[in-house]
This record gives C-alpha cells, sequence and structure tokens, in this order.
C-alpha cells in the first residue's frame, strides 16, 4: 500500500483550514452543528490547554492576567449564584496562604516594594465594621 498522502490529507494546512471553516458554517446555516454542552466544552478546553502545554505553545498569563481572569470568574460565579462560599477557617486558611506567597515573593524581589498609603476608612468601609469581625477596643476577640 502506498503511503502518499492523497486528497484532503495532501493539501497544505491553509486550504485545508478554509474548506473545514466552510463546512462548519453550511452545518450551522442547516442547524445541523453540533451544540457543544457545558461538559463536553469543558473537556475539549481542558485537552486543548494540556496539548498545549505538552507542546510549549500555551498562553503564560501574566500575573495581571492571571488577576483579570480570576475576577471575571469570579464575578461571574457570584452573578450566577455557583460560587464557593467560604466558611471562617477556610477564609483564614487562604489568608495564611495568601500571605505566607506575598512575603516569600517579597524576599525574592530585587525591587523594594511600592510604598502605598494604607487607607483606613476605605479598608473598613470595604471590609466591614470593627464589631462585625468581633474587635473591641482594638483587640481581637478569639473564636
Amino acid at each position: 500500500m502506498s503511503s502518499r498522502r492523497r486528497g484532503f490529507a495532501s493539501m497544505n494546512p491553509e486550504k485545508q483550514r478554509e474548506i473545514a471553516s466552510k463546512g462548519g458554517k453550511a452545518a450551522h446555516a442547516k442547524g445541523t452543528a453540533h451544540e457543544f454542552t457545558p461538559e463536553e466544552a469543558r473537556i475539549a478546553g481542558r485537552k486543548g490547554g494540556q496539548a498545549a502545554h505538552a507542546k510549549g505553545t500555551a498562553h503564560e498569563f501574566t500575573p495581571e492576567e492571571a488577576r483579570v481572569a480570576g475576577r471575571k470568574g469570579g464575578q461571574a460565579a457570584h452573578e450566577k449564584g455557583t460560587a464557593h462560599q467560604f466558611t471562617s477557617e477556610e477564609a483564614r486558611a487562604a489568608g495564611r496562604k495568601g500571605g505566607q506567597v506575598s512575603q516569600v515573593g517579597a524576599r525574592e524581589s530585587s525591587a523594594p516594594p511600592p510604598s502605598v498609603p494604607f487607607d483606613v476608612e476605605r479598608a473598613q468601609a470595604r471590609s466591614g465594621s470593627r464589631e462585625e469581625h468581633g474587635e473591641a477596643d482594638g483587640e481581637l476577640r478569639s473564636e
């Protein structure tokens, strides 16, 4: 048997993509195109991401890109009502872990951290009153 490529396989990748695109558009126009369920889309996305990482072609997020993506995902989850609700212990553990990571990063960094003035009133407005957090006269109440 011959190992020569024939037909579609013998075409260059651009021509293959052009023909496949036309087929996909026609299927959507006819209403016969496959519609992915959310689970199928998750599986396909995961496979694509794993393949890209294996090939070394995956996008590497900068810390800022990761923050933006995480924020969007969190907001979407809250809007849909599917966001994880942390228990007090989970929130404490996450805070401790985040503090440890930021301290390690600060030690490894050659540049001093930027000087940002701390706005106490803004922080209190965002996080609630001292009474809500069990503080009285500047001391934390143990739980």
